[in-house]
């Protein structure tokens, strides 16, 4: 999908940024990740909770992976009938059948373990299945619902994982997943359009006297105005998950917390660029994410 999901990039585009090789996540290596965001926030987590992340990251970049690679699905197999057997899929996992894909078996076990509810991954299935549909978004309405099925339900998932308490917890997933969801969106602006996609809101480009093509030609003064407002709504998603993580989760959700972190820095490298993001792509340097994961870990489990 488009900028990437958090948790799959290059995939439809969910909140997992992750190209996981799928073999290598069902056996643990989570070594396939080490160069993606998300590598360093798993590694301050308990082993249980370690394997329930990669079995949940896994399914979703299957489901993902569905859409926007068909060579991962069945020879002649539309993207519609592919959604359908993952939903068939799901009815396994959580009914007394047993699901036949590698995902699924390696899902089952923990949906018991950590009660995981269902409704997140049918959201999921949901927003992958608009990136079949739709290729423009005339309004930030109809992206929110679509930063909230494929980035915000798996961070919902996540959260059941780490053994949240409070209900205000949701509050901050759904907003700190559409805050990545949105910082993947204008990372990944120049690709999405090579391959006929914009997720930036139309009613946005119309407000500052953008077209298309002038995104496909670079960086303008009516360019950077524009990309400019996307950082702001940006940032007042992750300014809301701050606001909304009850004290009393701080410590439960410092894998979040971490992943929102070295998101945030993808974010600002963004903004000090003068919201260039036609160059090159925007990362974040593997020491630095290092550094970023362990003074999160220190400030907020250790109190450093």
């Amino acid at each position: 999908m488009p900028g990437d999901r958090p948790w799959a990039r290059q995939m439809p585009r969910c909140c997992c940024g992750v190209r996981w090789s799928g073999g290598a996540v069902r056996d643990g290596a989570l070594r396939v990740a080490r160069d993606t965001n998300f590598y360093y926030s798993f590694l301050v987590l308990p082993a249980d909770q370690r394997r329930a992340i990669v079995a949940v990251w896994d399914f979703c970049r299957a489901v993902d992976d569905a859409v926007d690679e068909p060579s991962h699905g069945r020879e002649g197999e539309s993207p519609e009938t592919a959604l359908a057997s993952w939903r068939a899929e799901l009815d396994a996992c959580y009914g007394l059948a047993v699901p036949t894909t590698p995902q699924g078996q390696g899902l089952k076990p923990f949906i018991a373990r950590f009660d995981l509810p269902r409704q997140p991954f049918d959201d999921l299935i949901d927003g992958v299945a608009m990136d079949t549909e739709i290729r423009r978004y005339q309004t930030f309405d109809d992206l929110y619902e679509y930063c909230i099925r494929v980035a915000s339900a798996v961070g919902l998932l996540c959260i059941q994982i780490f053994g949240y308490r409070d209900p205000g917890a949701r509050d901050y997933a759904v907003a700190l997943g559409v805050a990545l969801q949105l910082t993947n969106i204008i990372r990944d602006l120049p690709g999405d359009l090579r391959v006929g996609r914009l997720y930036l809101p139309l009613e946005d480009l119309e407000r500052f006297g953008c077209t298309e093509d002038d995104l496909r030609e670079g960086l303008s003064d009516p360019v950077r105005a524009l990309l400019a407002h996307e950082c702001q709504r940006a940032r007042s998603f992750y300014e809301r998950a701050r606001l909304v993580l009850p004290a009393s989760e701080r410590r439960r959700l410092v894998a979040a917390e971490i992943m929102g972190a070295i998101y945030f820095d993808i974010f600002t490298r963004i903004e000090g660029r003068g919201h260039d993001v036609f160059s090159e792509v925007v990362r974040v340097p593997r020491l630095r994410r290092a550094w970023i994961a362990g003074s999160v870990w220190a400030r907020t489990v250790v109190g450093l």
